[in-house]
């Protein structure tokens, strides 16, 4: 072991010597290469060099933008080299020509200026262990290494494969290659760190399988692209051919350029990766269809269709509370209910960016503003309105589109409308849909109930498009008169927000602010042209209305407007005034009476109260008994559901008998005739069950029904009073009647926070429970009438 240290230190050689730091260059022993020199500390190195046995040390920098590099900016290990030529270039640059000799390393560096000064110490004799079986198999995988390297690099010439396979030596073959290898700096340095030939070929060889895969990788990379290229090339080479082969045929000229468009704007619209496909596909099948055929056609409108839909594009919505506010109360009076769900979105809008547009049902009778106030949520939201109606829609095809197969399919009329209105986020009015039919050819209220599900319209698919449209961010508001037709898995869908009709001062309200500045605007009027009295108008409301909307209203205004404009022109006036005592001679004679049908107390009239689908109205009750056998005759169009409530009722009274001072045996020997007047209309509903049977009891009894009173309920066998629906339109009707005293079910009670406070200052309503609470309130028992 003594003699091997001995041997070593023997090999090793010290030397002081000039010192150059290179940027960018890492010398091999063996290498021969020239530089540039400018530094000055590096041109004093060189004349030292030049004037000591020509050898200078030759290091490489650790960082190249390092001028004054300082000992710790260059590595300890580099080469020794011999100067064999130097050249002085314009601008104090001299060039370089040096041979690697032998790689040392810093012992100690004696002088920093006016040039580096080190001591280094070098290997003289290194052991090359010729020979050496593990050696020789190392170099010859080097060699298949460097082979390989060369074929996928193309950045080193095939002769040097030829030069370095004649190197017997395993430390010359290792720096011989790793002196052509195109390395980072810090591998080749790692490559002349290593003084052990063994070693060397060991660490040139693992960086040598480190740039094989990473070349194998980049040639993979450019293969692909290439190949990419190449197609692109392929086809816009095709396509030019195609143009030529057309003109010359004469035949349409402009597919390519239209299909070129086509891409340019699906590129515009960044769809999903499986839609762009499915588009490139038809695109595809287009170029290659002749333009005579009819499918062309039929491709040309489907593209189109899909790149004129709107999949991107919204409106930002208006989030402030109180301006949308002053939109919505400057459109429509009253409505409060509808306002207040709209400003608690927009609340709730304001907190979750990510909500789903709700899906409302406006349900009311005609002309109480439904369709209207649908645009005011639209305008109050800053979103594009769009209606769509549905009333005798029943077409599946309508709603869901048709399949291409079919000769002049068009999509369906969402997608038609959302086309139409440009925005993925509109407000969307589904108009009557409680007048949705079905037929052989589907069922369209089915067909909605997807469009208006929040959990499934987000993948919207229309039959015609055949990929999913996201629907989710579209306000549906829908309208309706009635809820009874709309079937029940669709009216879970959505939200029902009922619209009364309006009572006489809101009535009077909206012709003020709404009604009559329209109209006098609509017929080249001002309003120093005409003035309508606030009497004259009430009057018109009273005397020449009985609805529950203001649309008849409206045009009973707007055939004041007229007759007024006529008069001025004939007369030549300038201002026309409307008031109570010549209002008839405008509208001609008072319709209605704002009183009570019955001028006196009556047996067997009874007023009722009923719900329709235009608002609600009031039911004269008639009952006769006449002498007969027991039979109960009905007229009046009455439907199923009344004409059992009216068994019901004589059920009740036979029972009830003896208590009530009525014959025991009057249903044997009396028939009893129900009528209720205006029997062209139909009349069906368990809620004129009371009325009914409280006409019988008066006419049995010979009591009379007082006049001021009307009534409404579902009457029991034993006598209880059921709740029944639509209590507001029933007691706004009675008020339009004149009625002052309104029975309803005590489960009603309520209802009375729907009712203005205008209506039940002028009506006393009473809460029944039992037929005997009905009689005791409606028959005036201290009369009677022996005819």
């Amino acid at each position: 072991m003594e003699d091997n240290k001995k041997i070593q230190e023997e090999n090793q050689q010290t030397r002081k010597l000039p010192m150059i730091p290179l940027r960018g260059l890492t010398v091999f022993p063996y290498m021969v290469l020239h530089f540039d020199v400018g530094r000055e500390k590096s041109v004093n190195a060189l004349e030292e060099a030049m004037v000591n046995d020509q050898l200078i040390f030759l290091s490489a920098q650790k960082e190249a933008e390092v001028n004054d590099p300082s000992p710790d900016d260059f590595y300890q290990v580099g080469t020794i080299s011999k100067i064999k030529q130097m050249l002085k270039l314009p601008g104090d640059t001299i060039r370089v020509l040096i041979e690697g000799i032998n790689r040392a390393r810093i012992k100690e560096i004696k002088q920093e200026g006016p040039y580096l000064l080190v001591e280094v110490e070098e290997e003289a004799n290194p052991s090359e262990l010729v020979g050496d079986k593990d050696v020789e198999a190392l170099m010859r995988s080097v060699l298949d290494g460097f082979e390989q390297y060369i074929d996928l690099s193309n950045k080193v010439s095939g002769e040097i494969l030829m030069t370095v396979s004649e190197i017997e030596m395993p430390g010359r073959l290792a720096d011989t290659i790793g002196a052509n290898l195109t390395l980072k700096q810090n591998q080749k340095q790692e490559i002349l760190e290593a003084f052990e030939p063994k070693e060397r070929l060991e660490t040139l060889y693992r960086i040598l399988l480190e740039e094989i895969e990473i070349l194998e990788i980049e040639e993979k990379i450019n293969n692909r692209v290439k190949k990419q290229i190449n197609k692109v090339q392929k086809e816009y080479y095709l396509r030019e051919q195609l143009k030529a082969i057309q003109k010359e045929l004469g035949e349409d000229e402009g597919v390519v350029e239209e299909v070129d468009e086509f891409r340019q704007k699906l590129a515009k619209l960044k769809l999903p990766k499986e839609i762009n496909e499915k588009v490139e596909r038809e695109l595809d099948r287009l170029l290659k269809l002749s333009p005579a055929s009819a499918e062309t056609g039929v491709i040309r409108n489907y593209v189109d269709w899909i790149v004129s839909l709107p999949w991107n594009k919204e409106t930002k919505d208006k989030l402030d509370i109180k301006e949308s506010a002053a939109i919505l109360d400057e459109d429509h009076y009253g409505l409060e209910k509808v306002k207040d769900r709209i400003l608690e979105y927009l609340a709730i809008r304001q907190l979750s960016k990510t909500m789903k547009g709700p899906i409302l049902c406006l349900v009311g009778p005609p002309g109480v503003g439904k369709t209207s106030i649908a645009k005011s949520i639209a305008r109050a939201l800053n979103r594009k309105f769009v209606r769509m109606s549905l009333g005798g829609v029943r077409d599946e095809a309508e709603i869901r589109g048709h399949r291409r197969t079919y000769v002049g399919a068009i999509p369906g009329r969402i997608i038609s409308s959302i086309r139409q209105v440009g925005t993925k986020n509109p407000v969307l009015l589904l108009d009557e849909i409680d007048k949705l039919a079905s037929d052989f050819r589907g069922d369209p209220a089915s067909a909605l109930l997807e469009v208006l599900d929040p959990e499934q319209n987000s993948d919207f698919t229309d039959h015609f498009l055949e990929i999913p449209f996201n629907l989710s961010k579209v306000m549906f508001v829908t309208t309706a008169n009635s809820l009874s037709t709309i079937p029940r898995p669709l009216l879970d869908r959505m939200e029902v927000i009922q619209i009364a009709g309006y009572t006489d001062e809101e009535k009077f309200n909206i012709a003020t602010r709404y009604l009559l500045p329209k109209q006098i605007k609509a017929h080249g009027l001002k309003d120093e042209n005409l003035r309508i009295s606030e009497n004259a108008l009430r009057d018109i409301i009273n005397h020449y209305t009985k609805e529950s909307g203001v649309r008849n209203l409206e045009r009973q205004i707007a055939n004041v407007c007229r007759k007024a404009a006529k008069r001025m022109i004939e007369d030549k006036l300038k201002l026309v005034r409307i008031n109570p005592s010549n209002l008839k001679r405008y509208l001609g004679r008072p319709i209605y009476r704002y009183e009570f049908a019955n001028k006196r107390d009556e047996i067997g009239i009874v007023r009722g109260l009923a719900w329709t689908p235009v608002g609600g109205d009031t039911l004269s009750i008639e009952v006769t008994p006449m002498k007969g056998s027991g039979k109960l005759v009905l007229t009046g169009q009455l439907g199923d559901v009344m004409k059992e409530s009216a068994r019901a009722g004589i059920s009740y009274i036979r029972s009830r008998a003896e208590s009530l001072n009525i014959e025991d045996n009057f249903h044997t020997n009396k028939d009893i005739h129900i009528h209720i007047p205006e029997g062209a209309i139909p009349k069906d509903g368990p809620s004129a069950g009371t009325a009914m049977a409280t006409a019988v009891i008066s006419a049995l009894t010979n009591i009379p029904v007082s006049k001021d009173v009307a009534m409404t309920g579902e009457i029991t066998l034993r006598g209880r009073v059921l709740p029944i629906g639509g209590v507001k339109e029933k007691v706004l009707a009675a008020r339009r009647a004149g009625i002052t005293k309104v029975l309803l079910p005590m489960e009603n009670e309520k209802d009375m926070e729907d009712i203005p406070e205008s209506v039940k200052r002028k009506i006393e309503f009473v809460f029944v429970e039992h037929m005997d609470e009905v009689l005791e309130h409606a028959l005036k028992r201290g009369e009677t009438n022996e005819n």
